[in-house]
């Protein structure tokens, strides 16, 4: 007997299981023992990010199991799938960070053409890593389905010493080995320890960041994002978010009806209220430019500088997702935002209820300890500050979380380099004087190609007791575990013939952090007869395979690195065909 709720007729799975010319499609249903009563039901991808790379993913597939159940449950068909992953903190200080942010866009590739090959009627995403989350986000807003995403949950911290550690630390301790100031012994000790279970990194790291937004932005059930990945409560949470997809089919609520410049609004405030991860600046955009919404780089740092830092999570403060967690979580975070006056109350989540009623039923308040009252904040202004001037015509943008307001003006001589590689010799080898700006450039998205995260580098200058006696700009990006003053996404890049790529040895710069303002000390002219001299692009050594592609397609940090025309373009909606 068909269910009553779902209207097969208007269901894309329709494609393939109704009527009798799509007697062979069945049979291959059959064939792996699915009934004719679930034939016949709404189709469901569970789509995950699993694998073997990382701790990560490592959980995803039996999270996915629970997920499936809940659509069961729900009167739907649940029909598993994977995608690839690259996992920046295996990828990070070598050529294979190259392939990490083109796999956030290769994730949504293969998302849509898995779910548009197969007809499925709506889409659960497990993510784990850092560009996994945005990806599965991207591809629920392009094919517009209901949708509902789940993160895999973060790591637990290590114990060392009586403190926690994470591998953060592990980066930094790399960066004082090198100083001679740790022995290999304590070195060895350190690696065994900072990482003890599955689940994604534990700061406030891009991972947890994203995580957080998928709840902000209404996309994911309420305080999903909040428990580690070895507790068994994750599980709950699958079964809940496969229940609420079947509910989102029923009402057909898109993901689009979801993912407003509203929701956005709040994610973005959210990020800034946890002194979340640049990347967000990057993600945020990329996402909204899948449903044809204009929320660029501009657009997020507006929002970051208005509002409060009052949640205290690493790199920036003192805690990690697991205390989050346990002091309430996002919901807790969004009802203080609410407080100040600084969330859209009427945005439709994947409950089917509102933002505002989801914070009405929030009865925990701030600990004081993790999360601060917002009328008490760490600082008055976001963790992450948007920079503009003639170096930057495009945007950059530079996370202020736990650097003192003398600390965040600088000026000083330019020490040029034209790689990470270059970069990451010349300050282990200290070729680099107190107060100079190291700049790295010709690693944004096409340039690179693929936007490397500079964590290697940042990290041994912290090593070296240099983050604050240096500061560092480029076309790349840096890791949401960086400190120090480090500018990233500096637009237009090198590679599109950006002023960072006119640069030269002792040109002076200024950065800016309160007024906002990254710039050179040339003229206009002077520029312009630079930009007349510019021999074009430094060839890389892709000159084929999936980051040459990606490399032709890539457009600008300021808009979220997109490489297809988005939303706006659309001549068709997928579930409408």
């Amino acid at each position: 007997m068909t269910d009553q709720r779902f209207d097969k007729s208007k269901l894309p799975s329709r494609h393939v299981t109704e009527g009798p010319a799509r007697a062979p499609h069945r049979s291959y249903f059959y064939a792996m023992g699915i009934s004719e009563e679930e034939i016949h039901q709404p189709w469901v991808g569970v789509a995950t990010c699993w694998n073997e790379a990382a701790p990560c993913n490592i959980s995803l597939n039996r999270q996915a199991q629970a997920v499936k159940m809940g659509v069961k449950k729900g009167g739907g068909t649940p029909r598993e799938f994977t995608t690839i992953t690259v996992t920046d903190g295996i990828a990070m200080g070598h050529e294979g960070m190259r392939s990490s942010l083109a796999s956030r866009d290769a994730i949504a590739d293969t998302v849509e053409l898995t779910m548009r090959g197969h007809c499925y009627d709506a889409l659960v995403g497990l993510a784990g890593c850092d560009k996994s989350l945005p990806g599965m986000m991207m591809a629920m807003v392009r094919l517009n389905t209901p949708s509902v995403f789940i993160y895999g949950g973060s790591i637990l911290p290590g114990r060392l010493d009586g403190r926690d550690v994470t591998v953060q630390d592990v980066f930094e301790a790399v960066g004082k080995h090198q100083a001679g100031n740790y022995t290999d012994a304590e070195l060895a000790i350190l690696e065994r320890v900072a990482c003890p279970s599955a689940g994604a990194c534990g700061g406030q790291f891009t991972a947890n960041t994203m995580a957080c937004v998928s709840e902000a932005i209404g996309l994911a059930l309420p305080n999903s994002s909040g428990a580690p990945a070895p507790y068994e409560s994750r599980d709950q949470y699958g079964e809940a978010s496969g229940e609420a997809v079947m509910r989102l089919i029923e009402k057909n609520i898109r993901a689009r009806d979801i993912v407003t410049r509203k929701s956005l609004e709040n994610a973005a405030r959210v990020v800034a209220c946890t002194g979340g991860s640049t990347n967000a600046g990057l993600h945020l955009p990329a996402i909204a430019h899948e449903a044809g919404i204009e929320f660029d780089l501009f657009d997020v740092c507006d929002i970051f500088h208005d509002t409060p830092y009052f949640v205290s999570l690493k790199p920036g403060g003192e805690y990690v997702a697991k205390d989050l967690y346990e002091v309430g979580g996002v919901p807790v975070v969004m009802k203080e935002l609410r407080k100040a006056g600084l969330i859209h109350e009427d945005c439709i989540t994947a409950t089917g209820r509102t933002i505002g009623e989801e914070i009405d039923l929030v009865t925990r308040e701030a600990d004081g300890r993790v999360i601060y009252p917002v009328e008490t904040p760490i600082t008055k202004t976001g963790g992450v500050v948007g920079l503009k001037g003639n170096l930057a015509p495009d945007g950059a943008i530079v996370k202020v979380a736990g650097i003192a307001a003398e600390d965040q003006v600088f000026t000083g001589p330019a020490r040029v380099f034209e790689s990470e590689e270059e970069a990451f010799e010349a300050v282990k080898a200290r070729q680099y004087k107190e107060g100079e700006v190291i700049v790295i450039r010709n690693e944004g998205p096409a340039g690179g190609p693929g936007m490397r995260e500079m964590l290697a580098t940042t990290a041994a200058l912290s090593g070296q007791g240099m983050g604050k006696k240096v500061a560092l700009i480029t076309d790349g990006r840096f890791s949401g575990a960086t400190r120090g003053f480090c500018i990233g996404h500096v637009g237009p890049e090198a590679a599109h013939g950006g002023p960072i790529a006119l640069l030269k040895n002792g040109d002076v710069i200024t950065i800016d952090a309160i007024k906002g303002e990254l710039s050179v000390d040339l003229s206009d002219d002077e520029l312009v007869r630079r930009k007349e001299a510019w021999k074009g692009p430094r060839p890389t050594i892709y000159a084929t395979g999936a980051l040459w592609k990606y490399a032709q397609l890539v457009g600008g940090a300021r808009q979220g690195a997109v490489t297809h025309p988005g939303g706006g373009a659309e001549a068709h909606v997928y579930m409408d065909l």
